[in-house]
């Protein structure tokens, strides 16, 4: 199961610089101006074949004025409570700052296994330099430099051996896990509560993890499987701002424990950035997908083109990824939430379809000698064989004599080849090329 890793430390420290070195993306702007992140970014990183999220949070300041550094340290105190591993970073060019002990005061408070990472490191004599942080009474020191990624190898192989170590969350049965998600007040708990509802007997409440998420199983009509149900089941404490922000951190944790996710969106605003950005989540963590259009009752000005219009305007934004199954429901009224159900569980084994090495090939490599791979600086690609990997999540493997040269938009061509024979609507696909 992935895990979360925060990025915390006061303004300017590189944390921006480090989260764009484990994501591979140049997702987080970087800029000597301090307090430059104040929205949160999410990506997804890997070592030594250990998946896991990573969160870049805003530099966390104490007893400023600043509207903005305020909610930063809302979003800091956030991150640690929903996070599984934090890097504190301090740069280690400024030496110990009154602001770097209250993080770290703050850090042994949390009870969150954490590393001090020494950043900016970037010389010898600067890494001697680390040994001052030594002061802040922790065990070890972890000079790197998120410019070059000196000393980041080491300190990634530490986190993977404490992720490795967390609790497993574990379910009594291998039935489908569904989360629901999306952005506050667009009726997630009203639908948990409407599929729930109040006949206890058939709903029994599996312990989740330390994070509180609690597993909902629902076995009526003929269905089962668990909710993976975060929502309003942990006290927010102080958490009275950055609604959203908390909103795309358990949307995080949700999203990891699932199989398929349920986004909701609100039909009265239109499918909004945030909307898209969850989505990006769940796909990035390779999830099966279903959208509802929630609130579909209190559109007032529809007409028999609403749907088809909705509908296209949702598949343009989340091109090329645009086969994934849109439903149109009122859960307050009860409208077609036990298709979101029934279309949840088709998408679960859309997830699980295997398709058989012979029929792959017979299927595919006819379809690729009519629409070969263009050619490149002269050389011919040839596809010779095609295999589906064995993973958790639909990815296939094209043998081929030139893998290098097979660009993305004839890879989004296989990708179209293979779900208009097979149906893996709503689950996003990876599609490799390797040397034969």
């Amino acid at each position: 199961m992935p895990n979360i890793l925060a990025l915390v430390g006061r303004p300017n420290v590189g944390k921006s610089t480090l989260f764009n070195r484990l994501t591979k993306r140049r997702m987080a702007i970087v800029d000597p101006t301090a307090g430059v992140t104040r929205d949160r970014h999410y990506g997804k990183s890997d070592w030594n074949g250990k998946e896991f999220s990573v969160i870049d949070t805003g530099g966390y300041v104490s007893g400023s004025g600043d509207v903005f550094e305020q909610h930063i340290k809302a979003q800091v105190e956030i991150a640690l409570k929903e996070s599984d591993v934090v890097l504190f970073l301090v740069d280690v060019k400024e030496g110990i700052t009154p602001m770097d002990e209250e993080v770290a005061d703050l850090l042994r408070r949390s009870g969150k296994p954490y590393f001090l990472v020494a950043n900016k490191a970037d010389n010898g004599q600067l890494m001697n330099q680390s040994a001052l942080f030594y002061e802040l009474g922790v065990e070890q020191v972890f000079p790197v430099s998120s410019i070059n990624g000196s000393g980041t190898g080491d300190l990634l192989d530490e986190v993977v051996k404490i992720m490795e170590k967390l609790p497993e969350e574990e379910t009594e049965e291998d039935i489908p896990r569904f989360a629901v998600i999306g952005r506050p007040n667009v009726g997630k708990s009203s639908l948990i509560n409407a599929l729930l509802g109040n006949e206890r007997n058939i709903v029994t409440e599996i312990p989740g993890t330390t994070r509180d998420s609690i597993y909902s199983r629902y076995n009526r009509f003929g269905f089962d499987f668990y909710l993976v149900d975060t929502a309003g089941l942990r006290k927010k404490g102080k958490v009275t701002e950055n609604i959203e922000f908390y909103s795309v951190m358990r949307s995080v944790s949700s999203i990891e424990r699932a199989d398929v996710c349920l986004l909701m969106i609100d039909a009265t605003g239109g499918f909004e950035s945030q909307d898209l950005n969850i989505f990006s989540l769940a796909a990035r963590n390779n999830k099966g997908l279903v959208i509802l259009v929630n609130k579909w009752d209190l559109v007032s000005d529809k007409d028999q083109h609403s749907v088809k219009q909705f509908t296209r305007d949702i598949h343009e934004r989340l091109a090329p990824l645009s086969d994934i199954p849109i439903l149109f429901t009122s859960v307050l009224n009860k409208q077609r939430i036990f298709k979101a159900i029934e279309t949840a569980v088709e998408v679960y084994h859309n997830r699980q379809r295997r398709i058989a090495t012979h029929t792959l090939n017979e299927v595919l490599l006819p379809l690729i000698q009519k629409n070969p791979p263009p050619a490149t600086k002269g050389k011919y690609i040839k596809i010779k064989y095609i295999t589906q990997l064995p993973t958790h999540y639909p990815s296939f493997a094209f043998f081929c004599n030139l893998p290098q040269y097979v660009k993305e938009p004839y890879m989004r061509y296989l990708e179209n080849q293979i779900r208009a024979n097979w149906n893996f609507s709503g689950v996003p696909m990876k599609i490799y090329c390797r040397k034969k």
